[in-house]
Order: C-alpha cells, then structure tokens, then sequence
C-alpha cells in the first residue's frame, strides 16, 4: 500500500507551500496570520525560505496554513 498518496505535502517543495500562499493570500494577509518578520518586514520568497528552514516552529505554521488553504479548495 502506497502511504503517499494522501500526503499533501509529497512532492511539494518549501518554496512551493510559501510561493502559492503568497500567491493565494498575499503578504499582508501572511504578516497578519504568521506574525514573524519575514513576512512583515520587507518580505521575499528568499528571506522567508532562509527564516522558515531554521525555525521549526514558524514552518509548521506555514505548513498548517498550506493545508487549511488547500482545504478550501
């Protein structure tokens, strides 16, 4: 039995999950749901990447907003 086929996150990458919320909700609304500072203060693709790698915490925010995101849908 295959266990990845009902894991949403196979296949997707980091900047996947951060490129489509961006894309999805913008960074205003990202800022105001995750507050940290990458998203709030100058906000890129390539700083959130570099913040959200080291801080485990923060990616499992991202992580859960991609799903309820995904969910919506």
């Amino acid at each position: 039995m295959n266990t990845h086929l009902n894991n949403p996150f196979q296949g997707k990458t980091l900047e996947y999950i951060v490129t489509f919320l961006v894309e999805h909700h913008g960074w205003d609304y990202l800022g105001a749901r995750i507050e940290i500072n990458c998203f709030v203060s100058d906000p890129s693709i390539k700083s959130s990447l570099t913040f959200l790698r080291r801080t485990p915490w923060a990616r499992k925010k991202v992580e859960n907003l991609y799903l309820e995101t995904i969910s919506e849908r």
